[in-house]
């Protein structure tokens, strides 16, 4: 009889033993699938980068005192945010060397993930100088820096090219507008961003349109992550009871 209900009980242990197992590799992989989803979310873009146009103008603006460099990435109700990042960085960057590393960060990070949430896009932190961009990017840049639409043409179908074009000629009519008129600033960077997004193979919307979505942009993220969270807990509570 004892060496019956030592079976028994071998038998439950190794059943619980594979349940725990089965279970650790479900877990594993709904915490693999929700960070592929999550990660999966992140849009290509290059304004989101140490590299990007975004900081580099950030950097000018530092450099310069001069806070309308920025305020063209940025709608306008947004310009308090930035403006009181701003001052805090002028103010404080002359302490001490890493006074001045740590307000750049906060007024690069501040600009970027406004200018993000404007275009509808969430903000997944400014990723490092040499990260790769994807080759339509590139040659897009070139053309604008050029003024001429030849690297790009390459990467974009021939049906689209006389849009392409237009979108082209009206970013290069407004380029050489005065740093200090911000509302011209705005208007470039609407033909800049409805250029960019038709390179990439999107449609493109005006900034209004984009930041009337801006929070809608958000909702996948959190949803990827209040999965991700779930999931964890109650892992972690199914093996704390077994």
């Amino acid at each position: 009889m004892k060496t019956l209900e030592r079976k028994v009980i071998t038998v439950d242990t190794n059943s619980n033993q594979e349940r725990k197992g089965i279970f650790k590799i479900r877990l594993a992989s709904l915490i693999f699938f929700s960070l592929f989803f999550f990660s999966s979310m992140v849009v290509q873009a290059h304004c989101d980068t140490m590299d990007g146009p975004v900081i580099a103008d950030a950097r000018v603006a530092i450099k310069e005192n001069n806070i309308n460099i920025v305020l063209k990435w940025i709608r306008p109700e947004n310009e308090a945010e930035i403006k009181e990042a701003f001052n805090l960085l002028m103010n404080v960057s002359g302490l001490s060397p890493e006074a001045k590393e740590i307000s750049n960060k906060y007024f690069f990070e501040t600009l970027v993930r406004i200018h993000r949430s404007g275009e509808g896009v969430p903000f997944a932190g400014i990723k490092p100088s040499g990260t790769p961009i994807d080759e339509k990017i590139i040659a897009a840049d070139k053309s604008i820096e050029s003024g001429d639409l030849t690297p790009l043409k390459e990467f974009v179908a021939k049906d689209k090219l006389a849009e392409l074009t237009k979108r082209f000629e009206r970013v290069m009519l407004l380029k050489n507008f005065d740093v200090n008129n911000v509302d011209a600033g705005r208007e470039y960077i609407e033909a800049y961003v409805q250029f960019f997004k038709f390179a990439e193979g999107e449609e493109g919307h005006s900034l209004e349109h984009i930041g009337a979505a801006g929070h809608l942009g958000h909702l996948p993220w959190i949803l990827s992550g209040i999965f991700l969270i779930t999931t964890m807990l109650f892992g972690i509570l199914y093996i704390r009871k077994q």
